[in-house]
């Protein structure tokens, strides 16, 4: 059994995908759950899916693709939230132009590049086993930074996510914070990318948060069950992947999914089997009793 758990930690490349997995994984449950909390679920889809565009221009220059997602996720997030606020439109609707405009220019790059479709494919799907201890690096420095600027803006990120009014009232930059917490999540993506891609980082951002508004109810515990379910969905996909030979990215999204359903049915105060064992009698067994008197 332990020869099981250590076996894929001899591996150069498992403990790069382990230290680079983990750090990503920290990061959007952390941001996760403030996107969860404001209702920006698919604003992660959304600049995941237009980064691609960054990316397509950082390898077709031969750049670094970290950098290219960088450069393009952050104004887009910012032109997102600018467009929903200065055209009056929904927060849906400026997401959706973003979302498709990034992601067409993405492909109509990448498919100027030979033999692009095997190189698209880790680009969409993530292919953090190749990660170098460089990319590593980046990926845990800036994961770090994400954090660090959570906690450093926590209260204004806390009260402004419950309340903007009552936020606005007691003298936080509301609007600020408004365009602050999209640029978190745009570089939180960016984070995720090399771990799960860009078809998968929704997941990675959304789902641990999601599991863990099953299980606890203040934001600080929801945070640290968020955490606790993003990394243990990142360990148990990473040795699903490498015993069962199976895509990475996929498998830790799959794991953290299955949390969220076992979450669904047996969390002790939200799960559906608890609730069904409180559910009233049956018509049948009113009707029994009924029959009985």
């Amino acid at each position: 059994m332990l020869d099981s758990l250590w076996e894929p930690l001899g591996y150069a490349f498992m403990q790069r995908a382990l230290v680079a997995a983990l750090l990503a994984s920290v990061a959007c449950a952390v941001v996760g759950t403030f996107v969860i909390l404001r209702g920006m679920a698919f604003m992660g889809e959304a600049i995941g899916h237009s980064s691609l565009a960054g990316m397509a221009v950082a390898y077709f220059l031969g750049g670094n693709v970290f950098w290219g997602a960088l450069a393009w996720a952050v104004p887009a997030s910012l032109g997102i939230t600018f467009i929903s606020r200065r055209a009056k439109l929904r927060l849906d609707t400026a997401i959706g132009i973003i979302f498709a405009g990034g992601f067409a220019l993405g492909i109509i790059l990448m498919s100027q590049v030979n033999n692009y479709t095997a190189d698209l494919f880790g680009l969409l799907f993530g292919n953090v086993l190749a990660a170098s201890w460089g990319e590593a690096a980046l990926t845990g420095g800036m994961a770090l930074g994400v954090l660090a600027a959570v906690a450093a803006f926590y209260k204004e990120l806390l009260f402004t996510a419950y309340d903007a009014d009552m936020a606005a009232a007691s003298g936080i930059p509301v609007r600020l914070v408004q365009y602050f917490l999209p640029v978190l999540v745009a570089v939180t993506t960016v984070v995720a990318l090399k771990t799960v891609g860009i078809v998968l980082v929704l997941a990675l951002l959304v789902t641990p948060p999601a599991t863990a508004t099953l299980l606890a109810r203040r934001l600080p515990g929801i945070m640290a069950a968020s955490v606790a379910v993003a990394v243990v969905s990142v360990v148990a996909g990473l040795y699903l992947s490498f015993y069962a030979d199976l895509p990475t990215g996929p498998s830790i999204v799959m794991v953290a999914t299955g949390f969220f359903l076992l979450a669904l049915l047996f969390s002790p105060s939200k799960g559906v089997w608890r609730r069904l064992q409180r559910s009233p009698p049956t018509e049948t067994a009113a009707a029994g009793s009924g029959a009985d008197r």
